[in-house]
């Protein structure tokens, strides 16, 4: 059998990786396998279809191959991320499979092009040496951190209009190093995420206060910070709370960490989506799932608005109770006011330098203090617009400078 048929043959058999013919350097390749030796045209456009394909990635295909297998969801990973046997013949398929593909990522522009008769000057690509089997059962034994398929691939997610989840190519840079003052606050954000990530009994978290203080930063900032942990994050608007329990049934068995993150959550009267909620996070039928919190962020404490007149109630108490019941159904609330001045000063002082900024500091203060009187008062995100302010006339001080969000 030559090498041609022995790629082809392997990979129409494909199981576990099955979905991996559709990948487009795969796909390229199994058309080349399949054609006469006779037919040179066809031949070059197969060949010259695997380089495109590979070079729209990179041009080594053995870390293209390594990357492709180690991140493919196949019902083995799914599996051993839920903590469930595997048989052994599903175990031997997965040897053949990776024996298969440890060839492919080895496979060099010569070998394909000595299948041919005759070839013109075709480009080629870049190997290295790689024990794939070895490597992916090594990412296996780190699956709780790694992951697999999209999840392996992106740590920040959305839903589109039907619920489905999506990454976030370009997400928040933001990291803890960059946030200033709120340390405590912060701390109890970070310690719970820290228990989630332990398999410990972690708490559904809402950050309620004042605009502006960084509440939707922290979340952003501790989703980077233990990205590497196994910690993701799906962000999801009010209107897409009833598809919670379908995003919760789906993550049930993966192994990583996950929040369900809501930004500036707050109802009106009579709002469907307030049940929702609140059912979701205590009461349900569903069992409370061990991998995923929810994280919200509101400027009201109760996160219901009060615009109707309470004493036209007769059960005055009871609709009370109602707004309270929502927020108190979040295991830890923490509370963020605006700074006092000398918090706001500091945190306008750390974000200068972050951007290298050299200012007067007398000067620096007396402008944020104005630039603040402007916004309505003082607050982080108050600080950081000053500091973009400040930007816009150093044009020189501005390329490279990452300021953090709030």
């Amino acid at each position: 059998m030559t090498l041609k048929e022995e790629l082809g043959y392997g990979l129409d058999a494909l199981v576990l990786f099955r979905g991996l013919q559709q990948n487009p350097v795969i796909h390229a390749l199994m058309d080349f396998c399949h054609i006469e030796r006779k037919d040179m045209a066809k031949q070059i456009r197969a060949y010259s279809a695997i380089v495109a394909a590979l070079y729209a990635a990179t041009d080594n295909l053995t870390d293209y191959i390594e990357k492709m297998v180690l991140e493919e969801e196949t019902v083995y990973v799914q599996r051993i991320g839920a903590g469930e046997p595997v048989s052994e013949a599903m175990k031997k398929c997965l040897e053949t499979e990776l024996h298969l593909f440890q060839k492919i990522a080895m496979l060099t522009a010569s070998q394909l092009q000595a299948e041919m008769p005759f070839f013109p000057d075709l480009p080629t690509w870049n190997n290295r040496k790689i024990d794939l089997e070895a490597a992916y059962h090594e990412r296996v034994a780190a699956i709780d951190r790694h992951g697999y398929g999209l999840y392996a691939q992106y740590h920040m997610f959305t839903l589109d209009t039907t619920g489905e989840i999506i990454p976030i190519c370009y997400p928040d840079p933001i990291s803890l190093d960059q946030m200033v003052g709120y340390e405590r606050e912060r701390n109890i954000v970070i310690d719970n995420t820290k228990a989630l990530l332990a398999g410990k009994y972690a708490a559904n978290v809402l950050l309620a206060g004042d605009a502006g203080t960084g509440k939707s930063a922290t979340v952003k900032a501790i989703a980077n910070a233990y990205r590497e942990q196994g910690l993701r994050l799906i962000e999801l608007t009010k209107d897409q709370l009833r598809f919670i329990p379908r995003i919760m049934e789906h993550l049930c068995r993966n192994p990583l960490k996950f929040i369900l993150f809501i930004d500036d959550l707050t109802f009106s009267e009579n709002d469907p989506n307030f049940g929702t909620l609140k059912a979701t996070l205590e009461g349900s039928i569903a069992a409370r799932m061990k991998n995923t919190v929810i994280y919200a962020t509101s400027n009201r404490r109760h996160l219901v608005k009060e615009t109707f007149d309470d004493g036209s109630d007769k059960h005055q108490n009871d609709t009370v109770q109602e707004r309270i019941s929502l927020s108190e159904r979040f295991g830890i609330t923490v509370t963020y006011t605006r700074p006092q001045k000398s918090l706001y000063l500091d945190i306008v002082h750390s974000l200068a330098e972050q951007a290298g900024l050299q200012i007067d500091a007398a000067k620096l203060d007396a402008e944020a203090e104005q630039f603040a009187l402007g916004k309505c008062g003082r607050s982080a995100r108050a600080a950081r617009q000053f500091i973009d302010t400040l930007l816009t006339k150093e044009p020189a001080v501005m390329e490279g400078a990452e300021i953090a969000s709030c």
